[in-house]
């Protein structure tokens, strides 16, 4: 869409003899209304197996049942010496219970000697329990085999005949971890839904998973338009700034969980742009562009998208982010593409409220959007009428209140680096008197 021109509504202008009626005012959508046509047209990416370590930060499209115990086996928690709880009735520094050590028993041991009456096995943390035992009494309830009738820090090696003193009684199942005790066979251990992060993808590993089936993240491509931009760190000539919001945005898409590829700037050209896309479509889930949507001159966004059809340009009752584009590249089964407006506050700010939507929704995400609270505002705010107005602000967990961080203008990138949260004014106020409640959009939630 473009903007319009304003037309006479005189008599006389609208009602001579053949004269084509004055154009319709172009649609301004409510935000509301936007993103529930762009949320419309997007869905969880189709599921794939991964192994593990490709999986991280994807979402399980499945429960996930053990196939066995965790532990299998029953085995020790600490270093120590396998032995019979009725053997270490009574045992004192004074009066130990002196048992023959018959074995060593280290982690992943396969044979297991038996543990009867009087007797003891020297067994190191996580090795199985051996037959006959029913506790493992610590090397530091011992003297470690040394002969001393002294608590041991450490096991001696181990010597023929040896013998160990146990100083103190051990009770029934004592610093054992029982087979299934963490997971049994059966069990539902991850939900489908579940993001994988570490914890998760070692839980998989435990039980024997090396690949899982996942909604995985989306590609997402951004690139920003303007011949005006140059790259960070490069001389900055008469009228042009820095790239900032590839930058920007690539980092948010990360954040929301998508992997992301950082394009950069491209010029007002259109056959440049166009050859950009067509190289980037290959390996994106979603097109993600700033600059270019507004009216002008120079804008060659509108040309280059509006020449793949499916695109559409609208304008929203919102402050800042007014211009947003939105559609498909390639036709209905093609690529979706957000087109932002180019200012950096507008940017990030519609991001947040359309683009990171569109990226959780891609993932099979239930919480698709930022946590949203109400909080008082200890200053007074204006704002436009008709617009719903995004102000970048500071909120306080403490007192729950929150303060607008710089002021209104889209350029303020310094302003937007100290917010944590965006106040939402509705579109029907105009000016909030201090000390109101207003919805606080979160951004570091």
């Amino acid at each position: 869409m473009t903007g319009s021109t304003e037309h006479s509504t005189t008599p006389s202008a609208c009602c001579d003899a053949g004269a084509d009626p004055a154009p319709a005012a172009p649609r301004l959508w409510t935000v509301d209304e936007h993103l529930a046509d762009v949320l419309a047209a997007v869905g969880p990416l189709p599921a794939i197996e991964l192994q593990l370590l490709d999986a991280q930060g994807c979402r399980l499209d499945e429960d996930v049942v053990a196939d066995g115990d965790l532990p299998p086996f029953d085995n020790s928690s600490m270093d120590g010496y396998a032995v019979r709880t009725a053997d270490t009735e009574g045992a004192t520094d004074t009066y130990p219970s002196v048992l023959a050590v018959v074995g060593d028993i280290a982690a992943g041991a396969g044979e297991l000697p038996r543990v009867g009456p009087g007797q003891a096995a020297r067994i190191m943390t996580g090795a199985p329990l051996p037959p006959g035992a029913r506790a493992v009494a610590p090397v530091e309830w011992t003297d470690g085999g040394t002969g001393t009738g002294v608590a041991a820090a450490a096991m001696t090696a181990p010597v023929p005949d040896e013998e160990v003193r146990v100083l103190r009684p051990v009770a029934e199942g004592a610093h054992i971890r029982r087979r299934g005790s963490d997971v049994a066979a059966g069990d539902r251990v991850l939900e489908a839904g579940t993001r994988l992060g570490p914890a998760q993808l070692g839980l998989l590993a435990a039980i024997g998973r090396p690949a899982v089936k996942v909604r995985p993240r989306p590609r997402v491509v951004v690139l920003s338009t303007g011949s005006e931009l140059v790259q960070p760190g490069e001389p900055v000539g008469p009228g042009q700034i820095a790239d900032s919001n590839s930058f920007a945005l690539t980092a948010a898409a990360q954040d929301a969980g998508a992997i992301a590829y950082r394009v950069g700037a491209v010029p007002d050209d259109a056959d440049r742009l166009r050859a950009v896309l067509e190289d980037q479509l290959g390996r994106a889930d979603l097109i993600v562009t700033s600059g270019g949507v507004s009216v002008g001159a120079y804008d060659v966004v509108k040309e280059v998208f509006e020449s793949y059809g499916g695109v559409d340009f609208r304008k929203l009752r919102m402050q800042p982010g007014k211009p947003q584009g939105f559609g498909r590249i390639g036709g209905a089964a093609g690529v979706p593409l957000l087109a932002l407006p180019g200012n950096p506050v507008s940017a990030y700010i519609s991001f947040e409220l359309f683009v990171r939507p569109v990226i959780r929704t891609m993932l099979g995400a239930a919480d698709v959007h930022r946590p949203v609270v109400r909080a008082l505002c200890p200053v007074a705010l204006r704002s436009p009428a008709g617009r719903r107005q995004f102000l970048r602000g500071r909120y306080s967990w403490a007192d729950n209140t929150v303060e607008p961080v710089g002021g209104a203008g889209s350029h303020l990138v310094a302003a937007l680096a100290r917010a944590n949260c965006l106040i939402t004014v509705p579109e029907d106020t105009v000016e909030l008197p201090a000390g109101s409640a207003v919805d606080v959009v979160l951004l570091d939630s």
